[in-house]
């Protein structure tokens, strides 16, 4: 306890936005907090998407994009939107090498997945191909998902898919571009994946665009004998946000 004490005397707490001094360790000063976008009310059920007006309780809300698109997952949840300090955070942590925003996250995504979590699923990372892990040397999806079954108590698999085909960037590919360049790129590993048999399955990714990547992953997650297959993203991308 008093080298913990030292530690923070010497290495105060900082503000994951901007540096400035803050009580706990992996959070956001006030400031930065009321500018973070994060996903409030209503939502939409599909992908988490924040939605005008005031939750809806027990009826369900699915926004315009979702009901043209097919979504092979039960139900999706996002923590922020892909705008502003939601959008440094991500790319903080899958750029910048800074894990200490997926330890901030764990706690933010087990409370925009609380009903999810309930049920006890088995909480899976979307994967990356070996040779953007060998470049990255980490999996942004793996590290969020380890911080949510800490902060909710669930089992994890971080091996139990895969990503044999490269599938590169998704960047400036189009809706149909994108699920075009995933498709079938997702499989379960061949040893690790017996795991999904009979589960209800959590899969965690940091964005959430066009639902490509996740509809690829969950999936497999069905192939492999999934009972129920839902989404968590840290950030959604929204239109007019």
């Amino acid at each position: 306890m008093r080298l913990q004490t030292l530690v923070r005397a010497v290495f105060p707490p900082e503000c994951l936005c901007c540096g400035a001094r803050v009580e706990s360790e992996f959070g956001l000063c006030g400031a930065c907090w009321g500018e973070t976008p994060f996903i409030f009310g209503a939502a939409c059920d599909l992908c988490g998407v924040g939605l005008p007006g005031q939750s809806a309780g027990a009826e369900r809300l699915i926004c315009e994009e979702c009901h043209g698109v097919a979504r092979p997952w039960a139900h999706g949840r996002a923590v922020l939107h892909y705008a502003g300090n939601g959008r440094s955070l991500v790319l903080g942590l899958k750029h910048g090498d800074r894990a200490e925003v997926a330890r901030a996250a764990g706690p933010w995504m087990a409370r925009a997945g609380a009903d999810l979590l309930a049920a006890r699923p088995l909480i899976v990372p979307v994967p990356l191909h070996w040779r953007r892990l060998a470049t990255r040397r980490f999996n942004q999806a793996a590290l969020l998902a380890r911080a949510l079954a800490e902060a909710s108590g669930c089992d994890w698999a971080p091996d139990a898919l895969i990503r044999p085909r490269s599938t590169g960037n998704q960047d400036g590919r189009d809706r149909e571009g994108r699920f075009r360049n995933v498709d079938a790129a997702i499989r379960a590993h061949p040893r690790r994946g017996a795991v999904l048999k009979g589960r209800r399955v959590l899969l965690v990714d940091d964005v959430m665009t066009s639902g490509a990547t996740f509809s690829a992953a969950a999936q497999a997650c069905h192939a492999a004998g999934a009972d129920e297959v839902c989404v968590m993203a840290l950030a959604r991308v929204a239109r007019d946000v």
